[in-house]
């Protein structure tokens, strides 16, 4: 079994930070590529060729800035909606101690192409979620890019998470304010990352099931380690729980009014990181109502679509509010959506087409 409170994912994204870029200019992935078609001399029939360009975890951390992909995020979100082609998430089990998902198909409005993600997840392996995207042209079809699927899951997962939690969790204002991480994986790396750069706090506390992890985790940002989730919740007023856990972490006499909770765990069956009587008692909001329903904290609970008050795009486009008064509980359960797969990889293709980053393979020749 999984550790309770053991975080998820690797340290992916967590040991180096990447060069600060400005925000980049959207080009069409459909232009067309010199030599991607021509005629075999003398064959009589026509040869393909496309290359493919290969960004490892390296390129990325080397083309990503967080303050872009939270803005191309925010845009993502802004712009979602359900009148799209929907996104799906396929998972199954398999005969080995993980499971296989695949999301898609990734798309945003204004860019010409699209992703499809697989990944593995085996929660013993390190690290416990590998994959890899592919990018491709909406105009053709062609592979633009594979990419690192473990990086871009902890940015965007991260940074979105970061970009919710700025969004619905009370300002600091003049009060003491404390954030507290349960599982100091990459993800909650990243969302500490973000949150940083929207918003301050007055103190970190930390845990995870792994000591040294967590000491870790607290040394590079600041924080006190405290040995239990419990503790993490009576001192923070904003917790971030990002584990693999399979047994609710938090209950509702754990909190207490005015909190806040981005549960980042509970992306697909089994995995459970609140309790259903949080999930009832908070003002909860999702990134996709039917897909937390189906895979999430929702499906996880046994609870119906319709406990959740509204959802990440409704808030950001100022349709329905945050929270309904100070001392409201609220929390915030993603499943994580394939669009937002293709925001992250779109920004560092661009930016490795730019600064020709990666390898480049003819999968065709």
């Amino acid at each position: 079994m999984v550790p309770v409170g053991a975080a998820a994912g690797d340290r992916s994204g967590s040991e180096r930070c990447p060069r600060t870029r400005g925000r980049v200019t959207t080009r069409r992935a459909g232009r067309a590529r010199q030599g991607r078609r021509g005629r075999a001399s003398g064959a009589g029939r026509e040869t393909l060729t496309g290359v493919t360009r290969i960004l490892t975890r390296s390129d990325l951390l080397s083309l990503l800035d967080p303050l872009a992909c939270i803005q191309a995020l925010r845009e993502g979100f802004t712009a979602f909606t359900q009148n799209t082609v929907p996104g799906r998430r396929v998972r199954t089990d398999l005969p080995f101690p993980g499971t296989a998902t695949a999301l898609l198909p990734g798309l945003l409005p204004g860019i010409n192409a699209y992703t499809v993600k697989v990944n593995a997840k085996f929660p013993h392996a390190s690290p416990a979620l590998r994959g890899v995207i592919c990018l491709h042209s909406g105009a053709d079809g062609e592979l633009l890019a594979l990419i690192d699927s473990a990086t871009v899951t902890a940015w965007r997962t991260g940074l979105a998470a970061a970009l919710a939690t700025h969004a619905i969790a009370r300002p600091a204002g003049d009060t003491p304010h404390t954030v507290g991480v349960i599982g100091a994986g990459a993800q909650a790396e990243l969302t500490l990352r973000g949150l940083r750069a929207l918003r301050a706090w007055d103190r970190l506390v930390v845990h995870d099931t792994d000591p040294q992890r967590a000491a870790a985790f607290a040394h590079r940002h600041g924080g006190t380690v405290l040995p239990s989730p419990r503790q993490v919740a009576a001192e923070a007023s904003t917790v971030v729980l990002a584990t693999w856990t399979r047994t609710p972490l938090l209950h509702t006499d754990d909190l207490r009014p005015g909190q806040h909770l981005t549960s980042l765990g509970s992306d697909e069956p089994g995995k459970q990181e609140l309790a259903p009587g949080v999930l009832t008692s908070a003002r909860l909001i999702v990134d996709d109502v039917a897909l937390v329903a189906a895979h999430g904290a929702l499906a996880g609970a046994g609870l119906p679509a319709s406990t959740a008050a509204a959802s990440l795009s409704e808030i950001l486009r100022g349709q329905l509010p945050a929270r309904t008064h100070d001392q409201e509980i609220t929390a915030y359960t993603p499943v994580g959506l394939p669009w937002q797969d293709l925001a992250v990889a779109w920004l560092a293709y661009q930016q490795a087409e730019t600064d020709k980053t990666g390898t480049t393979l003819d999968l065709l020749s």
